[in-house]
């Protein structure tokens, strides 16, 4: 089948190509930077534009087709790097008839020497030049990304939010027992500092320096600060499960219904995985999660490089440590019993390795369990 945007090229009799214009962006903080032309050795036309202007872009859309010689209702292609702006612009130029691609920036090919030549301006020429190589039939150029529903997209800042909530709390409560040790002062826990601070003495019995205690002070309230968002946050959650009658929470409740997995693994799975994606077989639930070999074969040379890392970071943490846990909560489960059998009896090295592979396997075996129910084999469930 051909890709969208060779359909897209194409005439309706597929005989004849219709005029099309593509269109590049490489976007940064202050300007865009846009990149036109309508076929292979065409000079593109390059213009820059301030960040976010739409009727600035607008504008150049038109004047574009006006120096291409095309007519106002020809068809546009465009593409950029996901990055900071996210899919705003996407929704905007689909708005307006555009057919646009969100490019994974790692799957960009870029040249292997040392040194290379890098800006903005070669840069749109490059995403221009493999935009015509996408919509002349060559898939695999690069990764374009599946663009989320406003609605998939809202669902993750809770959980989002939570995540860096809790990093901000231990950033801070980092800082409070640095700023400790350097006076010789070693605390076991702080559920209690607040209190105790002004019993703290440093190494040798004599009061904190002042300005160090009211430091301590400040830093103190932002720890209970960041206790009680989190406290709220977690508060939403658990209404939301309770009385949350979307199919993405009850998804949740369908994982939340096997041992070895928590509200925190369930909630992320579903809300950054799961929920939003139309997964056509194992594979694609493995590359998603950056789960998948990377094997380097060149002559007699065949060596493994490791899982390739792509796609959503914080499902590949929580799939390693959902790995661990099964292991412990459902030992007699199918892919326990695999583990121990390939990797129980190997070193440290050994087991780390095989938690990857039983980690994209468990992966797997979820998305099969929340598409069909049937649950992983002799895995249990929760009271």
């Amino acid at each position: 089948m051909l890709p969208a945007a060779t359909r897209l090229a194409a005439g309706s009799d597929g005989a004849r190509p219709a005029p099309t214009l593509y269109l590049a962006f490489e976007l940064g903080n202050r300007d865009w930077k846009l990149g036109f032309t309508t076929a292979f050795g065409q000079p593109p036309r390059e213009r820059t534009v301030a960040a976010g202007d739409l009727g600035a872009l607008a504008a150049e859309l038109t004047q574009a087709k006006r120096r291409f010689a095309l007519p106002a209702e020809a068809a546009v292609l465009s593409c950029y790097e996901a990055g900071r702006d996210g899919f705003w612009l996407h929704r905007a130029l689909t708005a307006w008839g555009v057919m646009n691609l969100v490019v994974d920036s790692s799957s960009i090919e870029v040249s292997r020497r040392q040194r290379r030549a890098k800006s903005d301006r070669l840069d749109v020429r490059k995403l221009l030049m493999m935009l015509l190589r996408y919509a002349s039939g060559e898939q695999r150029v690069w990764h374009v990304v599946h663009v989320p529903t406003p609605e998939a997209e809202d669902r993750r800042q809770l959980h989002r939010e939570l995540l860096t909530t809790k990093r901000d709390r231990a950033r801070v409560t980092n800082r409070i027992k640095g700023l400790l040790a350097s006076q010789g002062v070693r605390l076991a826990t702080l559920a209690r500092f607040g209190g105790a601070l002004p019993g703290v003495c440093s190494w040798e019995g004599a009061p904190l320096p002042p300005a160090l205690r009211a430091r301590l002070e400040r830093e103190w309230q932002k720890v209970l600060q960041l206790t009680k968002q989190i406290r709220a946050l977690e508060a939403e959650r658990r209404e939301l499960l309770r009385a949350g009658t979307e199919p993405a929470v009850r998804q949740v409740r369908q994982l939340l219904a096997l041992q070895a997995i928590g509200v925190e693994s369930a909630w992320l799975y579903v809300m950054e995985f799961f929920s939003w994606r139309q997964f056509a077989n194992r594979r694609e639930v493995g590359a998603l999660a950056g789960l998948t070999p990377t094997p380097y074969q060149s002559g007699d040379q065949n060596r493994e490089q490791g899982i390739t890392r792509a796609g959503n970071r914080l499902v590949r943490m929580m799939a390693i440590e959902i790995a661990w846990a099964w292991l412990r909560y459902q030992p007699d489960s199918a892919l326990a019993r695999w583990y121990e059998a390939r990797f129980g009896h190997g070193g440290s090295r050994v087991r780390r390795i095989g938690i990857v592979a039983l980690a994209r396997r468990l992966l797997i075996e979820l998305w099969r369990y929340l598409e069909t129910g049937v649950v992983p084999e002799g895995a249990v469930l929760k009271a």
